[in-house]
């Protein structure tokens, strides 16, 4: 379960299994043994250091999308956003400009609905 979240989310950023071990300063073969779920319990201290490396919460490395639902890959895109926002160092009055932004969505989506069906 870990080593498979590991690798996709790897694999999506980009990173060879050699540059994730680099950066995260583990061996690469300890990261391999990781990956392909020879070592499935790895310390937390590693899960850190590769969830650090990802750019992804602990928790999306220590959860599995177990039913293959993209719901959840979508979950861990959010997921990955949010951190991406909060490392970009964004205020909390920023925060509240895309709120706004967000509820105007929401309320010309619903009156989309609305009209739709009628």
């Amino acid at each position: 379960m870990i080593g498979k979240n590991i690798y996709q989310i790897r694999k999506r950023k980009g990173l060879s299994l050699s540059e994730l071990a680099e950066r995260a300063k583990i061996s690469k073969s300890y990261l391999s043994n990781i990956e392909r779920n020879l070592n499935q319990n790895p310390s937390i201290n590693m899960i850190e250091k590769i969830a650090s490396v990802l750019d992804v919460d602990m928790q999306v490395l220590l959860y599995s999308n177990t039913n293959g639902d993209p719901r959840t890959t979508l979950e861990r895109e959010w997921i990955d956003f949010v951190q991406q926002l909060k490392d970009s160092g964004i205020e909390k009055e920023q925060i509240e400009e895309y709120k706004t932004l967000i509820e105007f969505i929401q309320w010309k989506n619903e009156k989309n609905e609305d009209n739709n069906n009628r």
